[in-house]
């Protein structure tokens, strides 16, 4: 039987986190997927958690999450492919979800871990569901932001009008010019802290815009857009905790309904009414209070002791 629970921003304990604002807070390096370098920052040490960025961002967006999992774990945060300082190889075919799955993988290989904690946002999410069904033995745990499962995904796309419309701009960047109308500070505008915005431009103007928008014509569905019922996925095994921020224009929360019905394990569902796409930075402190504690005790980690004065 599944264990469901579902939880609200409403009983979400606001509390303070340790937030890092630059590289200095890791250290950089770089795995290989088949000749193609991912460029990674990582701290902390203990079970490996690697955390994958959707569109568009790069591994900064998990400041506010990393220095506060990495009391526990080895936090491992990548620049996916045709990002920032990862390689940026050429043609559509090179951002097909195969690859972006063996990306993830060659990150796992390069530390040495039999398994890890995947973590994905957006695109980011995407490749974690996908990764967590082709190797259900090496996902220990699995934390999704803003990305329903893709079931759910491909049955609004097809069934619900209001999605359709809010999937246009998926439709615009299919477009073969669409990369020449794409410029490093229009991609930043979602980003609300003036320091950081300047963060994502330098790492956009590394980034290609060809690669951004090859996972969308790689891997979005095309009109018409299809569903069947009867199209099943491999089931997800490990137990799984979802955030959606219901304020998403892009995914809409409908396409969560039936998730349970495609694991095999435990799934914990927070919804936060007041975020929007990018839960991790809207609600940074819910997020990774939540995401803490459901690791810790998922994985059996006790908290310390409180002591006097705490």
């Amino acid at each position: 039987m599944f264990k469901i629970l579902v939880l609200t921003a409403a009983v979400l304990l606001a509390f303070s986190v340790q937030t890092g604002r630059g590289a200095e807070m890791g250290e950089e390096g770089y795995a290989d997927s088949d000749g193609v370098k991912i460029h990674y920052v990582t701290m902390g040490k203990g079970p490996l958690v690697v955390l994958i960025h959707g569109f568009p961002d790069f591994w900064y967006s998990w400041r506010e999450q990393m220095p506060e999992l990495a009391k526990n774990f080895q936090v491992v945060a990548i620049d996916q492919r045709g990002y920032n300082k990862s390689d940026q190889p050429e043609g559509v075919e090179n951002y097909a979800m195969p690859k972006l799955v063996a990306d993830v993988d060659a990150v796992v290989k390069h530390f040495k871990a039999d398994k890890a904690i995947i973590v994905g946002h957006d695109w980011g999410g995407m490749v974690a569901w996908t990764y967590a069904m082709t190797f259900p033995d090496k996902t220990d745990k699995l934390v999704i932001l803003n990305l329903p499962h893709p079931k759910g995904l491909t049955r609004e796309l097809a069934n619900n009008p209001e999605q359709q419309k809010n999937s246009a701009y998926a439709r615009n960047f299919q477009k073969p010019d669409a990369a020449k109308k794409m410029l490093p500070q229009m991609l930043a505008f979602w980003v609300k802290d003036t320091e950081a915005r300047k963060k994502y431009v330098e790492a956009f103007e590394r980034s290609s815009m060809e690669g951004m928008l090859n996972y969308y014509k790689a891997n979005y569905p095309r009109e018409p857009y299809e569903y069947d019922e009867n199209q099943t996925f491999p089931p997800v095994k490990c137990p799984v905790l979802m955030f959606h921020g219901l304020k998403d224009e892009a995914l809409l929360p409908g396409a969560l309904n039936g998730t349970w019905n495609w694991l095999e394990n435990d799934l914990t569902l927070v919804t936060i009414p007041e975020s929007g796409h990018f839960v991790q930075q809207d609600a940074a402190e819910k997020v990774t209070r939540c995401m803490s504690a459901w690791l810790k005790m998922q994985m059996g980690m006790d908290d310390p002791p409180a002591t006097a004065g705490d």
